[in-house]
């Protein structure tokens, strides 16, 4: 965990554009693999959070199988991390919390998106935006029922770290539950 806090802040450092971006792979009711692109938004000894409304493809897919692969790729450093594990929302004071701490047009919009929906136009998409913004003008925006938080639980991290001539450095960590130890592992490139 100490390794990987300081690869992101390395990279935190050097890439140019949300080095916190990352790939979050999940499986759909016919176990047809889904990837896309998040933000991670809190990292500790528990686990990497992102945030997302509960409704969209991912949520629903990591309600049926919480189990979930992340990828965070850094080309200005030539580094990426691997990450499988359980996943579980997590708690209700701590999506609270992330979500005051958005800007008030990004909490408008977890209100105005049904992600994932089909949207007939940019026009309804826009009236929900001007909807919202006219129900919260006074006051704080409430965090909305669907939207919440996961936590990926490590089982595995895998540290690879780009060398000449595609003769890679690559570490895994692996446990057999949280909390268990870590076990270490270099595999071949």
């Amino acid at each position: 965990m100490r390794l990987f806090a300081q690869w992101l802040e390395d990279a935190t450092a050097s890439e140019p554009s949300d080095p916190n971006a990352m790939a979050v792979a999940t499986v759909d009711a016919d176990g047809l693999p889904d990837v896309r692109m998040v933000l991670l938004k809190g990292f500790d000894e528990r686990g990497a959070v992102f945030y997302t409304n509960m409704d969209s493809q991912k949520g629903r897919q990591l309600d049926a199988n919480p189990k979930a692969a992340l990828l965070f790729h850094w080309k200005s450093k030539s580094r990426q991390i691997r990450l499988r594990g359980p996943i579980e929302r997590v708690a209700e004071t701590e999506a609270d919390a992330y979500y005051a701490s958005r800007s008030r047009l990004s909490q408008i919009g977890a209100w105005a998106s049904k992600q994932s929906s089909p949207l007939e136009s940019r026009l309804a998409f826009e009236k929900a935006i001007a909807l919202y913004t006219a129900k919260f003008a006074i006051g704080a925006v409430p965090r909305p029922p669907n939207w919440s938080g996961f936590r990926i639980i490590p089982a595995s991290i895998e540290f690879w770290e780009d060398r000449p001539f595609r003769l890679h450095e690559r570490v895994e960590f692996r446990r057999e539950r949280p909390g268990a130890p870590w076990s270490k592992t270099r595999l071949y490139p």
